[in-house]
């Protein structure tokens, strides 16, 4: 079957992100260094936040608290108010950053909405990734939004069903193997991988990805041109 529905992550996908949240990193190690290595927090803060993501999920709000919590372990719940208004303005700034469309993002959008059905499939807090999303000025290329809480392989399959598809006709486009490409595949969907330079470590996986349904392309620009030979061949 021809490829219907096209879905985009979000986050290092259409709109730089990770950037901003390792430059918070970058402050919170040395806030703290008084502590412990940067290193050694860099590790005890990424353990802090996969030990969250059940409670917490994803986003700056959960990665506020997690930064909060790390700050209390390391410093043995002797860490000033100072500090924790620090970490929390930290979180501020973040949402407040501007939104970078990443190149090409929105010419390949403008060739592919009237040929497939675009989503955006992304995961976060529901407030940031709406507002990032408006602030972008790409939300009218999108027949659908679906911010999950994970994207997992049920996350997936309850897309695929809202959208009255196959998992044959959907294609997910992203910057993470693990949670745009696998659970996909997985299902029987399509799933074409755009890295971008920097990878969150939860997101990072040793695994070489080989299945007939996976591309890797370096230029999301890439991706149109590939499309039509691609989709030719399903028909």
């Amino acid at each position: 079957m021809p490829i219907k529905v096209i879905a985009f992550d979000a986050d290092d996908t259409l709109w730089a992100n990770e950037g901003y949240f390792q430059e918070t990193e970058k402050k919170f190690f040395e806030l703290l260094e008084e502590y412990l290595p940067q290193h050694t927090i860099a590790r005890e803060l990424l353990q802090t936040e996969i030990n969250n993501i059940s409670l917490y999920g994803y986003g700056i709000k959960a990665f506020m608290l997690s930064m909060i919590e790390t700050a209390m372990r390391i410093s043995d719940k002797t860490i000033s108010i100072e500090v924790i208004e620090k970490i929390i303005e930290y979180g501020r700034d973040l949402l407040a950053k501007p939104i970078e469309k990443l190149d090409g993002v929105e010419e390949v959008l403008v060739l592919l909405k009237d040929r497939y059905r675009l989503v955006v499939a992304t995961k976060g807090d529901l407030l940031d990734q709406e507002r990032k999303l408006k602030k972008s000025g790409l939300m009218h290329y999108f027949h659908h939004t679906e911010i999950m809480s994970e994207k997992a392989e049920p996350d997936y399959q309850k897309l695929i069903k809202h959208l009255d598809i196959e998992p044959s006709e959907f294609l997910m486009i992203g910057n993470s193997l693990k949670s745009d490409i696998l659970p996909v595949l997985h299902l029987g969907g399509h799933a074409f991988h755009v890295p971008y330079h920097i990878t969150w470590g939860h997101e990072k996986i040793e695994n070489k990805v080989e299945h007939p349904h996976f591309r890797q392309f370096e230029h999301i620009r890439e991706i149109v041109g590939f499309l039509e030979d691609y989709d030719l061949n399903r028909i």
